[in-house]
């Protein structure tokens, strides 16, 4: 007869984990189905041909156009084209991912300082998160009427009448080269700054009021106080900020592809994912060059993630687990040493 003690361990023994992996199987089911598939998909578009020739296999082919160019004239212009909207991309992203967050930050700080007792911050919060929740269709459209070139525009014809603008010189915001990615760069900051704020917020709130008493106490100033207690405490939701935002900027298509004028988007803002788009659904279709920039943006974004992650990683816990390391070594040749296996 089996003991209690015996039957109790049994008992005990039995794991529940299978009817979690139950529960998560669905997602996982569709995210193969809706992402990895669609992505070996990518790669497989990226060695084929473009227009007339798209079932052709070329291999590396567009790779080689795209990156370095070639002797043919179509290839220089595949070329000089995809690394013009590369830096556009790049351009719009960092041009407004330094003042969101900049702004973010600040705000964030100022929220959730108990010293300041600003009154009504739960009206502010929700005021400046509503930009992230209307559609990037609406604020083209918004911008694109308020700031036209015309000077017939409400802006144009503000600065008119404050004789800041000459009637017959007016300021180019949609077709402009430095106007253009100023106007996208200030509407990508507007629409995500009061997601980044409330994310930067639950970030300060997470940190123990008595680090931020016992600074004080020590007689920290603000700035003190946010560079050596704030800031290091907040390294994770700063590197999830910052990788999201790194991705969803490289990835950046609404906008630019809807503020212009007439039916293609303009060049001065046209980004990668506008590329890809314009590519794929022109006739006859380049499928191989849009197959092949979007597997070459997949690796810059891979490349500079891993960067991120690489250059905010814990060095306390790597020397400790450098330390533990040396020291299960030391162990293993010591038994070793003894005549141990």
């Amino acid at each position: 007869m089996t003991s209690a003690p015996q039957s109790r361990a049994k008992i005990r023994s039995i794991s529940y984990a299978k009817y979690g992996y139950y529960f998560i199987l669905p997602f996982f089911i569709t995210y193969c189905f809706f992402q990895i598939w669609p992505l070996i998909n990518t790669f497989i578009l990226s060695t084929k041909g473009n227009g007339l020739k798209a079932d052709d296999f070329i291999g590396l082919q567009n790779f080689e156009y795209l990156v370095l160019g070639g002797t043919e004239r179509a290839a220089k212009a595949i070329s000089n084209d995809f690394k013009r909207v590369m830096g556009n991309t790049l351009l719009i992203w960092f041009g407004n991912f330094i003042p969101q967050l900049t702004i973010s930050m600040t705000l964030a700080v100022w929220f959730t300082d108990l010293k300041l007792k600003i009154k009504g911050k739960g009206f502010f919060k929700v005021v400046m998160y509503m930009p992230n929740i209307i559609t990037a269709a609406s604020v083209s459209a918004l911008f694109l009427s308020l700031f036209g070139d015309y000077k017939s525009s409400p802006v144009n014809s503000f600065l008119i009448s404050l004789k800041m603008v000459d009637v017959n010189e007016t300021i180019k915001f949609v077709t402009g080269w430095t106007e253009a990615r100023g106007m996208v760069m200030f509407m990508q900051t507007w629409m995500w700054f009061g997601n980044t704020m409330i994310m930067l917020m639950s970030g300060i709130m997470g940190i123990s009021p008595s680090l931020f008493e016992a600074a004080n106490i020590d007689g920290a100033k603000g700035i003190q106080v946010f560079r050596h207690v704030t800031v290091p405490l907040l390294k994770p939701i700063l590197v999830y900020t910052l990788v999201t935002s790194m991705i969803g900027g490289l990835q950046m298509f609404d906008i630019p592809f809807l503020f212009h004028y007439g039916d293609n988007p303009t060049k001065q803002v046209e980004t990668v994912a506008v590329f890809i788009f314009r590519n794929f659904f022109k006739a006859p279709a380049n499928y191989g060059y849009s197959g092949a920039a979007s597997v070459l943006l997949f690796f810059v974004t891979s490349a500079l993630g891993s960067i991120t992650f690489f250059m905010n990683r814990d060095k306390d816990e790597l020397a400790r687990k450098k330390y533990l390391k040396a020291q299960r070594k030391l162990i293993k040749a010591n038994n070793s040493g003894f005549g141990g296996r």
